[in-house]
């Protein structure tokens, strides 16, 4: 039994802003340093960014217009972690539950075939969450088990996809939905560093959801078979990468050192994985590297003597979605399989790796087959 992603659907909140005018959203923060807020300009421009979403409307705009935050350019009193929570609460239903319809939609099965529900997340918490939702709003029959997987970070996918494979090889019957969500955009904070500049200038939000069995494709060419994942929390790497909850939203460190420390030993890694597969880096002919940052890709992409075609999907998402944390390798994936799908080369049997990174530091990484 294979266990085959038989469509991944994407999503994202209805306000776009450009990342020139998100820079100049930041630079108007009166507690940032003006030789911070000289910065900005350039830090967003070499983001290597062009679009982000958010599930508030005012990034982009004006004090007299906030929703969110109170109408000041000092942004104070700060919006607080319950306020924050309860806004997810309700922003992250409405994505959870649209890639799900999507995903049912484009995938042969109704929302009453679903045996088993994923739900990936980060960014808050509820009870009933969003898993509750779910059910409720697609009409899932109740007695679905549910599994949550809560603050692993931008990796979190990767681990969803390892659970859905083992319900899906225990259970010949399983058919399981995942869902990711993230809204990252409510975690916006004000430190006067250039770590919190860097990290504000990153993070989108949005939501992907797949849908899993062991039954055959009946889309040849456009679903993906699990062939395995992987995971290596590397040694003497806490401090570099953190998610951590404070008084006024979660608190993301983020060490410049990141990008340097995946490229030493991201190809070790790989290879290693390859081996255990009976398989070498030539045997892959697609990569889904999620996009933590431009520099993450450059080292991957290095690390690996890669081309840049090999990782346009990468590079394509984070320019046109910023970083989404964990629905982000999912939107690549999609990507990908839109574009095998159009080659006038066979697509199937084609073999292609994922790899997300996360606090650990964590390196995951999945292998697909087209099918």
């Amino acid at each position: 039994m294979q266990t085959t992603l038989h469509a991944i659907a994407t999503t994202n909140p209805s306000f776009k802003q450009s990342q020139t005018k998100l820079a100049h959203f930041m630079t108007q923060v009166e507690s940032l340093s003006t030789a911070l807020q000289r910065r900005i300009p350039a830090i967003y421009v070499n983001s290597a960014i062009d679009w982000r979403y958010s599930c508030l409307a005012d990034y982009g705009g004006e004090p007299e217009s906030f929703e969110f935050y109170p109408p000041n350019w000092g942004l104070q009193p700060f919006p607080s972690t319950a306020l924050r929570n309860t806004t997810y609460s309700t922003h992250a239903t409405v994505l959870a539950v649209d890639a799900a319809s999507k995903a049912l939609h484009q995938s042969h099965y109704v929302a009453q075939d679903i045996t088993h529900l994923i739900v990936v997340s980060c960014t808050g918490f509820s009870a009933p969450g969003v898993d509750v939702q779910i059910i409720q709003q697609l009409e899932l029959i109740p007695t679905v088990a549910r599994t949550s997987i809560g603050f692993m970070g931008c990796h979190a996918a990767l681990n969803g996809l390892k659970s859905a494979d083992n319900i899906c090889q225990s259970d010949p019957n399983a058919i399981v939905l995942m869902v990711c969500v993230e809204l990252c955009t409510l975690h916006f904070q004000i430190e006067d560093s250039i770590e919190s500049i860097v990290t504000n200038a990153l993070f989108s939000d949005g939501a992907a959801a797949v849908i899993l069995s062991t039954a055959p494709t009946v889309q040849p060419g456009k679903a993906l078979v699990y062939r395995g994942g992987h995971s290596l929390v590397m040694p003497n790497s806490q401090d570099l990468m953190s998610w951590t909850i404070g008084d006024t939203g979660f608190l993301m460190g983020l060490s410049s050192r990141v990008p340097e420390t995946i490229g030493t030993n991201i190809a070790s890694y790989i290879d290693g994985i390859l081996d255990s597969h009976g398989l070498s880096l030539a045997d892959l002919s697609f990569w889904a590297v999620h996009p933590g940052g431009i520099q993450i890709i450059r080292q991957v992409q290095t690390a690996l003597n890669l081309a840049q075609s090999q990782l346009q999907e990468s590079y394509d998402v984070l320019r046109n979605y910023g970083n989404m944390s964990s629905p982000t390798v999912l939107f690549i994936l999609k990507q990908i399989l839109e574009r095998l799908s159009q080659d006038e080369l066979p697509t199937q049997h084609q073999l292609g790796g994922a790899m997300a990174f996360g606090p650990g530091l964590t390196l995951e990484c999945a292998l697909f087959e087209v099918v």
